[in-house]
């Protein structure tokens, strides 16, 4: 059986620091990185608190293919993608998590 996952990036809440990561369950991953559920990791350090874009896909081996080539990619790419779906970099986590649509 193959399981979903998600391509997400984060940010610090003053846009200068973005993170890119993958996941099979969005809002379980997001709730860690917000309670800085691992002090000493990067979104920890650098406050990476907003989820201002993720995507779903079907398999999580597509998910991990979009994140290493999301990651490869350099800054103004990430922010154009976050600007296509959100372009008022607002936290997405209460419209997907805190509603219930994704868990």
């Amino acid at each position: 059986m193959q399981q979903g996952g998600y391509v997400y990036i984060m940010s610090s809440p003053n846009r200068n620091t973005l993170y890119v990561g993958v996941t099979s369950n969005l809002c379980q991953r997001v709730e860690q990185h917000r309670s800085k559920f691992y002090p000493v990791g990067f979104t920890s350090k650098y406050n990476c608190v907003m989820l201002v874009y993720y995507n779903s896909f079907q398999g999580i081996e597509e998910a991990i293919f979009e994140e290493k080539r999301l990651k490869a990619g350099n800054r103004k790419q990430k922010e154009r993608l976050i600007n296509s779906i959100n372009p008022d970099w607002i936290d997405l986590w209460d419209l997907v998590c805190g509603s219930g649509l994704i868990y």
